[in-house]
């Protein structure tokens, strides 16, 4: 139907005669002469229509956009003063001499080029993927992967499917369930991740696995979380965590290199958990953002001021100061915002000095908090922080997870307000994570990565002694503060995995009934195994620049897990839940 595509046309194919068809991305009518941007996946190209050609030309004023065509015309230069630079094929122009209109369209609802609401955009999603940013990153996605499953073929890893349809297993996350016609009152789930599979390939003898894998979990959504989403999953049998660690950072080495032309530092550097938490108050660090926090508890706990005092003295709580270089100039409502944005986090207020002048002592500083704080407190701030003239020191005091979720996110938005990140792309691996933290509320330990981690202890009775000094075999990759992928080496003994299921309140029937399959493998010659996880759709985000991953996938849900396209999810005929052995309730009615 084409001789070529539409955003190919440049000035060697001058006075040739060629066909193109595409969009009306956009009709003008300029005396007499209309004009027609055609827009295909590669491009644009003027077509020119003239009522030399009454037939051709009454058809093209009955054109609108979004109509679908075929032409066929002569291509020549465009008139002086008419070029477009800002065009791959902007020196030239058809002459349209053959029009055909392939479908008509309706009034779209939105223009490609529209800032509309996501709800809108994703309802007439088809629209919204004829942009040509959309169509970019998707494309791209698409060499993403190529290139990754090249780079794993390469090196004898081997793409094996895992069932969608499995078991429900406790992995962190709500499953989705699928109710079995063939087995009344009975479920399928679908899977969070391959885990449990992979790690049977590895028993099976694979010795190198890899899968796209589609994953799903019912979980509250965000900016990078989708109820289905896909992951790069790997496994291999007789590799340590550092061999894994360094084969993982080769690959995405050359993903950045081949696809961006982007260079990483070999090797990435690596950063102990405890230390990601202590500077940064996150396990997944955006180090181009030179902002870190430092601790303060210990100079605190005699201060009368009982905001400080309290968690100084409290074994959970902390007690962290943040500096902001120049942030003396930061008016009274900017930091009145900034306290709201760390009430997101739980944090319930947000202290703060001004330095306006260090040689003048505390005349020189500026804050409601100073009245509170000795003079030995004050000078142990400033020395420690480094303070200097203009600077701004705020102050999160409270439950350690609370200081650390709220000032780590301050400080990276800190970074992004005034312009301090430092760097295109900063990877680093963070290790040594704990195996198990402590659920307060309920009083028990819950697996910091999943039950299936090893832990760095070797002896069962050593590890249920020790729970919560213990670590893990676990490394997640993380640049520029997301997480790209987690991983660890994989318990391949029967009494260590017994000790975690125990140590998680998993008792003996329980682990039987839901992990018995992988309790029976481990005991007929499992081999030492670990490997990794890469979110694609978040990888793919990072590298197109998109703020949101259901900017990179292609029919994405809304943060209400709902899909505004086909109106999913939705209810069903009564004749298939009687097939399935279903009987809906009314939900309870909520009180006013």
């Amino acid at each position: 139907m084409r001789s070529l595509y539409c955003g190919e046309l440049n000035e060697s194919h001058l006075d040739q005669e060629v066909t193109v068809c595409g969009w009306v991305h956009r009709r003008r009518d300029h005396g007499g002469v209309i004009f027609v941007d055609l827009r295909d996946h590669r491009g644009l190209v003027q077509v020119v229509f003239d009522p030399d050609t009454p037939e051709i030309f009454s058809t093209a004023e009955r054109i609108r956009n979004e109509f679908v065509l075929q032409v066929t015309g002569r291509v020549r230069n465009r008139p002086e003063g008419t070029i477009n630079e800002d065009l791959p094929t902007g020196h030239v122009e058809i002459l349209g001499l053959e029009l055909n209109v392939l479908n008509a369209a309706e009034t779209p609802p939105f223009q490609l080029d529209d800032d509309v609401q996501d709800e809108l955009r994703l309802r007439y999603r088809y629209i919204d993927l004829r942009r040509p940013e959309m169509q970019e990153k998707l494309r791209l996605r698409a060499r993403i992967t190529r290139t990754l499953r090249n780079w794993l073929d390469d090196r004898g890893f081997v793409d094996i499917e895992t069932p969608i349809l499995t078991r429900s297993t406790p992995e962190g996350a709500r499953d989705y369930l699928v109710p079995s016609r063939t087995h009344a009152g009975e479920f399928f789930a679908l899977p969070q991740s391959p885990q449990l599979f992979k790690q049977l390939l590895m028993m099976g003898g694979m010795d190198r696995y890899y899968q796209i894998a589609r994953c799903f979990r019912d979980e509250d959504l965000r900016a990078d979380r989708q109820p289905e989403f896909t992951q790069l999953d790997i496994e291999t049998a007789f590799l340590d965590e550092d061999s894994i660690m360094t084969m993982m950072e080769s690959m995405v080495r050359e993903l950045f290199d081949g696809v961006l032309g982007v260079q990483l530092p070999d090797p990435f550097p690596r950063m102990r958990y405890a230390e990601a938490m202590e500077r940064f108050g996150t396990d997944r660090p955006d180090l181009r953002i030179p902002l870190e926090l430092v601790d303060l508890g210990d100079v605190m706990k005699t201060v009368e001021f009982k905001v400080f005092a309290g968690p100084a003295n409290d074994p959970r709580g902390r007690i962290a100061a943040l500096r902001v270089p120049g942030g003396g100039g930061i008016s009274r409502k900017d930091i009145d915002d900034y306290t709201k944005y760390v009430g997101k986090y739980g944090a319930r207020g947000l202290a703060y000095i001004k330095v306006n002048e260090l040689a003048a002592g505390r005349d020189g500083l500026q804050s409601p908090i100073l009245k509170f704080l000795p003079d030995a407190v004050v000078e142990a701030i400033v020395s420690r922080t480094g303070v200097e003239d203009g600077d701004l020191v705020f102050f999160g005091a409270d439950r350690a997870s609370v200081v650390n979720e709220s000032l780590g996110a301050l400080r990276v938005r800190l970074g992004h307000d005034r312009g301090l990140i430092e760097g295109d792309w900063k990877p680093v691996w963070v290790v040594d994570f704990p195996m198990f933290e402590r659920d307060e509320k309920n009083n028990r330990w819950m697996a910091l990565h999943h039950p299936f981690t090893a832990p760095n202890i070797d002896a069962a009775a050593a590890l249920e002694e020790n729970p919560g000094t213990s670590l893990s075999r676990a490394y997640d990759m993380v640049i520029n503060g997301t997480e790209l992928g987690g991983g660890s080496i994989r318990i391949h003994r029967t009494d260590i995995q017994q000790a975690v299921f125990r140590l998680l309140g998993i008792g003996e029937q329980e682990a039987r009934d839901k992990f018995g399959f992988l309790l029976d493998a481990l005991n007929f010659g499992c081999p030492p195994h670990g490997g990794i996880a890469f979110g694609l759709d978040r990888l793919v985000m990072l590298m197109t620049g998109a703020t949101s991953i259901r900017e990179v996938m292609a029919f994405p849900k809304t943060q209400t897990a709902a899909c505004p396209l086909t109106d999913a999810p939705s209810t069903v005929a009564t004749g298939q839940l009687i097939e399935l052995g279903i009987h809906l309730r009314k939900p309870p009615e909520v009180e006013d």
